[in-house]
């Protein structure tokens, strides 16, 4: 019972959008129809700045993180974790409550990520935050970010490998637009 009620709860946190939550809250034009149209903490940063993008980037983490830790918690096997890690950021992809347009789950997968391995999660995130520095292309890091994932949980021999490949490979499923953006020269930085 616990095998689906604990991946269809991960699919509903996932699906509640910070992004457009926090654009309201701080008076913002929604995301989905301005700049990248992306409701994700990119876009956010692009509308209002670092403070509501910090928030949307924490509590789009919490929606990864939560119901993973919860799963763990509750001593399921790793196919029923790696449901949770996955149907997460399906939640932000395709959202239920905003008309199934959401994001890319990035942060969302970072949130995982941190449950599952959070020494590696930080790594992770300072990759990012290295690459979208010297690129300024949020697609850029999040596609390289999400690659070297499970390569890392190999190399630690970590028990969640299987978690976190089908998670990365969700989120390089969901930035193939980018991915042919980048390709012919179109691709937004920030």
């Amino acid at each position: 019972m616990l095998a689906v009620l604990l991946p269809v709860l991960a699919y509903y946190l996932g699906s509640v959008c910070s992004a457009i939550l926090i654009c309201r809250l701080w008076r913002l034009p929604d995301p989905r129809s301005v700049g990248s149209e992306n409701p994700g903490t990119t876009n956010v940063y692009r509308l209002g700045g670092k403070w509501p993008a910090l928030a949307t980037f924490v509590f789009d983490m919490l929606k990864g993180m939560l119901p993973v830790l919860l799963a763990i918690y509750l001593q399921q096997p790793e196919l029923v974790v790696a449901l949770c890690a996955v149907f997460a950021c399906l939640g932000h992809i395709f959202p239920l409550f905003f008309g199934f347009k959401g994001g890319k789950a990035v942060a969302t997968a970072f949130g995982v990520i941190l449950a599952l391995e959070w020494i590696m999660g930080l790594a992770l995130i300072i990759v990012w935050l290295a690459i979208m520095k010297k690129l300024r292309i949020s697609s850029v890091a999040a596609i390289v970010t999400v690659c070297l994932a499970p390569i890392l949980a190999f190399a630690i021999s970590s028990p969640w490998f299987m978690s976190i490949t089908l998670m990365s490979c969700t989120i390089v499923l969901r930035h193939l637009p980018n991915i042919r953006r980048l390709w012919d020269g179109n691709e937004l930085g920030t």
